[in-house]
C-alpha cells in the first residue's frame, strides 16, 4: 500500500480543496478550458525540469512510495499528477477566497454603461 502514498496525498489534496468549487462556488471546473490552458505550459515547464534533473541524477523517487509507472523519462505517473494537482489546489484556493472576498483581477464580465439604467 505504501506505493500509493504519493496519489494519496494528491487525491486528499484534491478532494479537500475540491469542496471550495462546491461550497464557496469557486467555479474553477466550470471554466475547463481556461483551467486547461493555465495547466499546460506549468506541466510541460515543469515535467521538463524533472526530466532534466533526474538525467543528471539531481533527484530520484523512492520506489517503496509510488507505483513504478513512469509517464515520460524516468519520471513517475505521481511526479506528473502531482504538476496538475497542486496547481490546481491552489487555483481553487485563490477562487475560493476571490468569491468570499470579492477581489476582483481583471476578468470579470463588465456590464456596459446602458445597461444600468
Amino acid at each position: 500500500m505504501k506505493q500509493f502514498a504519493y496519489l494519496g496525498v494528491l487525491a486528499v489534496c484534491l478532494l479537500g480543496t475540491g469542496l471550495l468549487e462546491i461550497f464557496l462556488r469557486a467555479r474553477v471546473y466550470r471554466r475547463w478550458l481556461r483551467l486547461i490552458l493555465t495547466l499546460i505550459p506549468v506541466v510541460l515547464i515543469f515535467t521538463l525540469w524533472d526530466v532534466y534533473a533526474i538525467s543528471r541524477h539531481h533527484w530520484t523517487f523512492d520506489a517503496n512510495f509510488v507505483t513504478g509507472i513512469i509517464a515520460v523519462a524516468n519520471v513517475p505517473l505521481e511526479e506528473v499528477c502531482f504538476f496538475i494537482a497542486i496547481p490546481i489546489c491552489s487555483i481553487l484556493t485563490l477562487e475560493a477566497v476571490r468569491s468570499m472576498r470579492i477581489w476582483p483581477v481583471g476578468d470579470e464580465i463588465v456590464a456596459d454603461v446602458g445597461d444600468e439604467q
